[in-house]
């Protein structure tokens, strides 16, 4: 269900006059990676630049790929796509053994000229449709448009490629710049692209319900593994292989189940809560630095050391957690060890009974507890 107009008002204002950045499936896999921060499922909704924001409040990020990185990732995408996409047919006819007779494609980057996104997305569902009954069955969609819900709001996710059906069933192909060296690839990078192909298998299967299938026809029509095409070696030569999604699939469907819907979270800010990060014609901005982290710390952060490796306000949530001894700076596990405990000094007082628990501390107090003989019998040298 597309999201009410007042739910757009207050995202749009939250963000200000700049344009929204979309969803994309690295901010979902992010998001479901920690679905209980507040902060970044609101920030994401309204579409406000993290990496800008967390400059403005100090803490520069500097996240993303490298211009020499994209640039090469551009050029060989364009060489798999070269001539018809010649490179991926014999990648089909290697990888799934499909048969030789070759496939048309539709060019879904625009439609009429036209690159908008909500366009796009009626027209990859309007071939799906085709190809669903069987209209236009071999016809590979470049760059098709998939909606998936997330948090209450509608993403428009753009996979490399969905392939024509091949035994009944499409795949979802992924072109990568990484190279892969006598058949293999770093595992972690083929690991963060699988995350993001679990996103499409599951936002294709979304579509396909708004074409007219059912839950069951829709999880069928789909592969549980998707085609990943990388440099061979250290050439241009592109190299395919199918890859598992099954386990990723269910944790982030599991994942994106828990998220909490963004405008319930956006409506729990003050009227004056913003993230506008534009500039006057003076060159001032809308907005201090002051008032953007004021705005930040009115929504609340879940963070932990491995929000390092994928958000872009981690270290600003860091430093909030460190300063308030918060338990998960020091880890996911003793977050969720100490339910109720809001900082390790309070965890310290347990320990030395300088603080009475509560009632529901009790457990709590004695496993700190007990921990602490452990330690002391350790640094004493008792057995």
């Amino acid at each position: 269900m597309a999201p009410s107009p007042s739910t757009d008002d207050t995202l749009s204002r939250l963000r200000g006059p700049i344009a929204p950045q979309p969803y994309t499936a690295r901010k979902i896999t992010a998001l479901t990676a920690n679905p209980g921060c507040a902060r970044r499922a609101v920030l994401d909704a309204a579409g406000v630049d993290k990496n800008a924001l967390a400059a403005r409040v100090g803490f520069d990020a500097r996240f993303g790929q490298s211009p020499f990185a994209i640039s090469r990732g551009n050029a060989f995408e364009e060489l798999v796509k070269a001539d018809g996409y010649a490179a991926l047919f014999t990648l089909l006819r290697t990888e799934l053994d499909v048969p030789v007779r070759e496939a048309g494609v539709a060019d879904l980057n625009t439609v009429g000229q036209n690159p908008d996104l909500k366009l796009r997305a009626a027209e990859t569902r309007r071939l799906l449709g085709r190809v669903t009954k069987g209209t236009d069955e071999r016809l590979i969609l470049d760059h098709p448009v998939l909606t998936l819900q997330v948090a209450g709001q509608t993403a428009y996710l753009e996979p490399d490629a969905v392939t024509h059906r091949i035994g009944g069933r499409f795949y979802i192909a992924e072109i990568k710049s990484f190279a892969a060296i006598d058949g293999q690839a770093d595992p972690g990078k083929v690991a963060e692209a699988a995350k993001q192909a679990a996103v499409y298998v599951i936002a294709l299967r979304q579509t396909l319900l708004a074409v007219g299938l059912d839950a069951q026809a829709a999880a069928d029509a789909v592969a549980d593994q998707f085609l990943l095409i990388c440099p061979k070696d250290f050439a241009n030569q592109p190299y395919g292989r199918l890859v598992d999604l099954r386990q990723k699939l269910d944790a982030i469907e599991f994942q994106l189940g828990r998220l909490d819907r963004a405008e319930d979270l956006a409506a729990m800010l003050p009227a004056d809560a913003s993230f506008d990060l534009s500039e006057g014609r003076d060159g001032r901005p809308a907005r201090t630095g002051r008032e953007l982290a004021d705005a930040l710390d009115d929504l609340t952060a879940a963070y932990s050391p491995s929000c390092l490796d994928f958000c872009e306000l981690a270290q600003y949530c860091r430093d909030q957690a460190t300063t308030a001894c918060e338990p998960a700076r020091l880890g996911t596990s003793v977050r969720n060890e100490l339910p109720g405990v809001d900082s390790t000094r309070t965890a310290l007082g347990l320990i030395d009974a300088a603080l009475e628990p509560d009632p529901t501390q009790a457990d709590i107090v004695e496993r700190l507890r007990a921990a602490d003989r452990l330690r002391a019998r350790r640094i004493g040298g008792v057995a």
